[in-house]
Order: structure tokens, then sequence, then C-alpha cells
């Protein structure tokens, strides 16, 4: 079918896609939780696994649980286009992200077929495994296990808070796929995203085209101190390790400032014991630096 004008989507069918699968982790306040290969991950999974079979597309996944849906075109010995983003959330995650482009790509697709379009390559739509990183850190783990960044091993051995490993819940959700990863090369890839601030929304614009992406770093950080009686100990005998987190989270907060537009956030604690009279003995936070410029991100890691 030659096309003269632009294929337009359904918007109807795109939304009702999108409240689909905000079932599938849904919590009380309209929000979605579903962390990477929980039980619910593995519901939206089977959902956009047999989406994309009724369109008659080939559904693959690899080792680390990278899904891919072919629809060939007329000349099969190109690399695919691919188009796509990720289904897992973080735990206060929201019906839009991620999830709008796994499911903006499947609209295009089935207006493809609709319509009776074929492509010259084919088209492939991808969902990336623990792109969040919410669950198991780091975060693009998978997509960074396809770009040669992380090795398997790497992957399978991240453990979640509760000591359980990614590899072991990916093969007990069933996605561990036999496809070696990497065996799909792409030409090109699209990702449709929300933005995730508010800038278009305050400069009352619709749209924005990436130009760059931010680099990141991700810290551990653990403060020792020495657990104490809150009523017996002096406060100047004190070795309170929440009262150390307090000030370097200020440091932290500091470095972003002096870095602008970089960011700088501290977004898990965990204090212990986490007694209301107990001296807090041992804090653990995670530090999260964001430069678009590598080398200000460098300044900021030493900083």
């Amino acid at each position: 079918m030659t096309v003269k004008s632009n294929l337009t989507i359904n918007p109807q069918r795109l939304w009702d896609a999108l409240m689909e699968t905000a079932k599938f982790g849904a919590t009380p306040k309209g929000g979605i939780k579903r962390l990477t290969v929980s039980d619910e991950d593995k519901k939206v999974r089977d959902w956009f696994k047999a989406q994309c079979e009724a369109l008659g597309c080939a559904v693959s996944v690899d080792s680390v649980g990278n899904m891919f849906a072919l629809r060939p075109g007329r000349n099969n010995k190109l690399a695919p286009i691919a188009m796509g983003s990720h289904l897992d959330t973080q735990p206060t995650g929201g019906k839009f992200d991620g999830v709008l482009g796994v499911l903006g790509a499947l609209e295009a697709m089935r207006t493809m077929i609709d319509l009776g379009y074929e492509t010259n390559a084919p088209v492939m739509i991808v969902n990336w495994t623990n792109e969040e990183g919410s669950r198991f850190a780091p975060a693009m783990l998978c997509s960074g296990v396809y770009a040669g960044v992380f090795t398997e091993d790497f992957a399978y051995a991240r453990a979640d808070r509760d000591g359980i490993t990614f590899g072991d819940e990916l093969k007990r959700i069933g996605y561990k796929g036999k496809e070696p990863v990497g065996s799909h090369k792409f030409q090109a890839m699209f990702e449709l995203h929300i933005e995730q601030g508010p800038i278009l929304e305050a400069e009352h614009k619709m749209v924005g085209v990436v130009t760059g992406v931010q680099g990141m770093r991700w810290y551990e950080v653990t403060v020792n101190g020495q657990e104490a009686h809150t009523g017996a100990t002096p406060m100047l005998l004190r070795k309170n390790a929440l009262l150390g987190a307090a000030r370097m989270i200020e440091a932290i907060n500091q470095i972003g400032l002096d870095n602008l537009p970089g960011v700088a956030s501290v977004g898990l604690i965990e204090n212990r014991p986490n007694s209301r009279n107990v001296v807090p003995g041992e804090v653990f936070f995670t530090v999260d630096l964001r430069h678009p410029d590598e080398s200000v991100l460098d300044k900021m890691e030493k900083d």
C-alpha cells in the first residue's frame, strides 16, 4: 500500500490499552506498583505477548527477559526498526511512565496492519526488563546487558532488599528466554515517553524532542555510629549515625545546587535500629547524581 500522508493512529484504542495495563498492579490512589519480574510484571508481559501475537508478530524473549515482537517487512535482510520502552514501574509509579512507549509502539503496529501498510524494513516492538531499577539496581539493567555495559551474570546476581536475586525471579515468572542477548540488531530505535518533570506543562507545550540524556551515577552509603539509649546517653557522648547522615544529605543537595542544571538526590533511607528510644547506630542511604555533561558529572562525583 502506498500512503501519501502520515498514518493516523486510533487514540481511543491507545487510551483503552493504557487503562487496561493500568489494572496490573493498580494501587488505591490511582497509581501502579508493578515492580520488575514480579507477579504483576508477569501478568502485563503475558498480556503484551498475547496482543502482539494476535497481530501476527513473532514474539521472542532473550536470556535476561527482554521481549521482542517482530513484524516482517518487504526486505527482511535489513535490520529492524525498533520502537518501545518498558512495562515495569516504580513502587509508586504512574499509568504512563514506560508503558506509553510500549503501547504507543503497539498502536503504531496496529495502525499499519489495519491500513495494510507494508514497511520496507521489519518493524519491532521492544520491552526492556528492569529499566526502572527500583527493585534491582542499577536502572536500565537489561538494556545495559544488550548494549554490552553489563554481563548476564552481573544482572542475575542483583538482589533486592529481601535478598532475592533477579535471576531467580526471572526464572520464577517464566521469562528467562532462550534467545541469546543481542540476537536482534536494530538500525534505529524510537521511544515515546512522558515528560517526568514539569517543564512542558509549565511552558504550555504538548511535546518536546529529546536532544540529550542525563548522565547518571548511583551510590550506596552506610554511615556507622553507635546505638545507645536515648534517656541514658548524654548528647556529648553520642555517636548518632542519623545525624551524620543528615549532614551528608544536606551536602549532597548542595552539590546539585552548585552544578545546575545537574541534580543530586537521596531517595532511599534506612535508619537502624529505627526505634524511638535508641540513638541510631547505622544509616543506609542511596545517592543519585545526574548531569547532561559528563565532565561536570565527574566533578560532582569528586565533590
